[in-house]
């Protein structure tokens, strides 16, 4: 085949999430978080010593966490997955999805997301001010939120961290991690639940709304109008697309800029937990199900 026709067929298979099929995840988890690094996604669940792991989203495999806890989320950098635990200190490192070594928070706290940039992994909790980060995922130095807040997600893109806060109208934006500014996520209160980055835009979601809000800079936010009133669990971005899907539903939206949305039908309605991408595909998760679906 000629180059073009290679790239061209390659650029074929980057899904834009309008279709979606349903896949099987190996056990049924109170499954959290879905993230991909090293040709693989990885999946971890809360009250169990359960992962899971997947090359092409279709066929998963079971892996084997260092612990029984509540993992809550997951990330990749640094040729390193790192997965982090709720209302423990612990976390838990592995290169390649399968082994994983556990590794051990500077606090003990409600901890809820975790992401990498700026060569730093970055952790932050609810009920609090606390954040934590560190360089390899194995040594963690406490950090402090501007503000006591239920930090709920955060997201690093544009040179910068940007964290968001459920039911409030804060945000907060650090470029290394360490020194976190207090922002304002519009201004009225909203049950913010995810914030990614994707094509020069910061976008956040909020559960039982119609709201989200985008930002070029997570300082100055507006707020944008999702296609329908739903628990809006996860937002991400992948290709040219941004992907949110809703718990309890068949719904997820797609757009290309954040702030026009068309919604679009998940296979089956599950509790739609978490999506991400990776490899030129989209996968979600459920929890408490063996329920996951790939775009395309």
């Amino acid at each position: 085949m000629p180059i073009l026709g290679i790239v061209a067929s390659s650029l074929r298979r980057i899904s834009d999430g309008t279709t979606w099929t349903q896949r099987t995840l190996p056990a049924t988890r109170s499954w959290n978080s879905v993230g991909f690094g090293s040709s693989t996604f990885v999946t971890v669940g809360t009250n169990s010593s359960s992962a899971a792991t997947s090359t092409n989203g279709i066929t998963w495999t079971q892996r084997t966490l260092p612990v029984s806890t509540p993992w809550i989320s997951v990330t990749f950098g640094a040729s390193t997955f790192v997965a982090v635990s709720n209302n423990t200190t612990i976390a838990a490192t592995s290169t390649d999805g399968i082994t994983w070594t556990q590794r051990t928070l500077p606090v003990s706290a409600l901890w809820t997301s975790v992401t990498f940039g700026a060569s730093t992994f970055v952790a932050v909790a609810k009920n609090g001010t606390t954040a934590a980060t560190s360089a390899d995922g194995i040594t963690w130095t406490q950090r402090t939120m501007p503000v006591f807040q239920n930090w709920i997600s955060v997201t690093f893109g544009a040179s910068t961290f940007v964290a968001v806060s459920q039911s409030s109208t804060v945000a907060a934006t650090s470029a290394d991690g360490i020194t976190w500014t207090q922002r304002t996520l519009l201004g009225s209160e909203n049950v913010w639940t995810s914030v990614t980055f994707g094509a020069s835009t910061f976008v956040a979601v909020s559960q039982s709304s119609t709201v989200a809000a985008t930002s070029a800079d997570g300082i100055t936010w507006t707020q944008r109008t999702l296609p329908v009133s739903a628990s809006w669990q996860s937002v991400t971005f992948g290709g040219k697309t941004f992907v949110a899907v809703a718990q309890g539903s068949t719904i997820a939206a797609t757009s290309t800029d954040g702030i026009t949305w068309t919604q679009r039908t998940l296979p089956v309605s599950s509790e739609w937990v978490s999506v991400g991408f990776g490899a030129g595909i989209f996968v979600a998760v459920a929890t408490g199900t063996t329920i996951a679906a790939t775009s395309p």
